[in-house]
């Protein structure tokens, strides 16, 4: 993944501002350009630039990669991109990338509206829109209804997250498929924020990007100064933390200790609050692992599958026996 030098937002201008957060979350990308897309493995259909909110917004469109010669109807697990919710492209897909659709997942990666084009919940409202459209067309594209996992990192962890705890606020159900439910069965958060007002006290020493400032991507999501008194049920509202109750979907959530954009605590927020009402939860902190640099090897590899077998496709593997709330660790990979 690419990890751009983080700077200190203040006194930089908005395209300043910008150029610091679109390594939140994305596959090494050119200089300038946007993620070069996985190669389709043999046996994946691929169905390109789906809108799933017709007549809408050109970024509300998502790709599908349903392999043709597996058991059907498919368990989906659903690739939300990061980027600080102002950048970032539905064409990284790093299950595709994984090898999960020759495991026999169809997977999806979508594209919502960002930050410029409108402010929170409407990016929510959108992840939400393409669960309920992949569940009404679950026939056409031979896809278990009931067995629907999402993905993503950074600013994209934190939209997953939303969804995991959100599947029963109808308040963000927006638009068609309203018979379509946008609930989803797990969740795989990678160092997604939570609290924003909570970001800068627990900073690592070397890092240097202002959350509490007014061109922070936090504040540009919610349209206002995350600090501001007017300004504090916006960030109430986007804070996965708000919503965490019984029956919420299971959580695999992934932090580097070393996060110099998201601060790790941010996931310990998360953790606490999902355990606090009996949600099953991992956190395993990447030890030495920055914003996604230093994820990967076999053991983390190995925790994911577990976790994505045993809720999609009911492995009776070892998640299966994990504790109801779980802390675990693996070592950052060069």
């Amino acid at each position: 993944m690419i990890h751009f030098a983080c700077r200190r937002l203040a006194g930089l201008g908005l395209g300043g501002a910008l150029a610091a957060t679109i390594a939140l979350g994305q596959p090494a990308t050119p200089r300038g350009g946007t993620p070069p897309p996985p190669r389709v493995p043999e046996g994946v259909r691929a169905y390109r630039d789906v809108a799933y909110v017709e007549a809408g917004h050109p970024r509300q469109v998502l790709d599908l990669f349903v392999p043709e010669n597996a058991p059907v109807p498919l368990p989906l697990i659903i690739w939300i991109h990061g980027g600080g919710w102002a950048a970032g492209d539905k064409a990284g897909c790093p299950p595709l990338r994984q090898g999960f659709a020759q495991r026999g997942y169809a997977i999806a990666s979508l594209n919502y509206r960002l930050s410029q084009h409108a402010v929170f919940p409407a990016q929510l409202e959108d992840c939400k829109a393409a669960i309920r459209f992949l569940r009404a067309r679950a026939k056409t594209y031979h896809l278990a209804a009931d067995k629907i996992a999402v993905w993503g990192s950074s600013a994209g962890g934190h939209l997953v997250a939303l969804l995991g705890v959100t599947g029963d606020v109808k308040a963000f159900d927006v638009g068609t498929h309203a018979e379509s439910s946008s609930r989803v069965q797990c969740v795989l958060d990678d160092y997604g924020p939570t609290d924003f007002l909570q970001m800068d006290a627990h900073r690592i020493l070397s890092a240097r990007m202002v959350h509490n400032d007014a061109r922070s991507p936090e504040s540009r999501l919610i349209g206002g100064l995350i600090t501001e008194a007017a300004n504090a049920a916006k960030v109430a509202r986007a804070n996965p933390v708000t919503y965490a109750r019984p029956g919420d979907a299971p959580f695999l959530i992934c932090h580097g200790d070393q996060d110099p954009l998201v601060p790790h605590h941010q996931s310990e927020l998360l953790f606490a609050a999902l355990k606090a009402a009996g949600v099953p939860v991992r956190l395993n902190t990447v030890t030495g692992g920055g914003h996604g640099a230093g994820f990967g090897g076999a053991a983390l590899e190995q925790i994911r599958r577990d976790f994505l077998e045993h809720h999609l496709q009911g492995a009776k593997n070892s998640a299966a026996n994990w504790p109801a709330a779980m802390r675990s660790s693996t070592a950052a990979v060069k």
